[in-house]
């Protein structure tokens, strides 16, 4: 991944992968871009795979789980976190994170005893089959870090509530949020404060026929997304 100068907002988004349907059937669909409201770049790595960054840090998350648990008050994210070549070393703290609803709320990450309480034990069983490499960092960031906020509850390790972030290192793990009245169909954000900055990572919790296009078209969806960074690159 180079290093780039972020001057305005690149509005790269990947998660809107429905179609509008204005388009004549034989054409690709065409795809809505969600709005950050920040500067960053954004990207589509697989199927239920996002990933957003700008000049200090970057982030990734899996959903294909949380894609498949509408009405459940649980959400499981992969999720994985660096900073950019030549930001330093910075600690991430667990307030740093939370989570944008389609209906306007902004959900905190649980504490520890929440978690705990909740006994998420059959959304962990779930992951370990239902989930999608985010293994795409940037060359530097080549060093294995564990992400701990939320352990394998069969696991010795201990809970922290920060994580230190360098850019030789990829930190991975996992994330839970309690969304009160259900997970529902519609726009999400992860959003992660850095030291200077905010990244926010867009996902879409698909209806089946939204699937069912993006499935269909995921590659001229791909090319397309990339085709519009261009655009607002040059």
């Amino acid at each position: 991944m180079r290093q780039s100068k972020i001057a305005a907002l690149a509005l790269v988004a990947l998660a809107s992968v429905w179609a509008s349907l204005a388009a004549a059937p034989q054409d690709p669909p065409q795809v809505k871009i969600p709005e950050s409201g920040v500067p960053q770049v954004m990207t589509m790595e697989g199927k239920f795979v996002r990933a957003a960054y700008n000049n200090e840090g970057y982030v990734i998350l899996g959903y294909q789980l949380a894609n498949s648990l509408v009405g459940e008050e649980w959400m499981l994210l992969e999720f994985g976190i660096t900073v950019r070549d030549g930001v330093p070393n910075y600690t991430l703290t667990r307030n740093a994170l939370s989570l944008d609803t389609p209906d306007g709320k902004n959900l905190p990450l649980p504490t520890i005893m929440e978690h705990r309480e909740a006994n998420t034990a059959a959304l962990e069983n779930r992951a370990k089959v239902q989930r999608d490499s985010i293994n795409y960092f940037p060359p530097s960031a080549s060093q294995a870090c564990g992400v701990v906020f939320f352990p394998d509850l069969t696991s010795r390790a201990l809970p922290r509530d920060d994580i230190e972030l360098s850019s030789q290192r990829a930190c991975l793990g996992r994330l839970y949020f309690h969304v009160p009245g259900g997970i529902k169909y519609g726009q999400y954000w992860l959003n992660v404060k850095f030291e200077k900055s905010l990244v926010r990572v867009p996902f879409r919790i698909l209806t089946d026929e939204e699937e069912k296009l993006l499935s269909k078209n995921y590659k001229d969806i791909s090319k397309q997304v990339k085709e519009a960074f261009k655009k607002k690159q040059s």
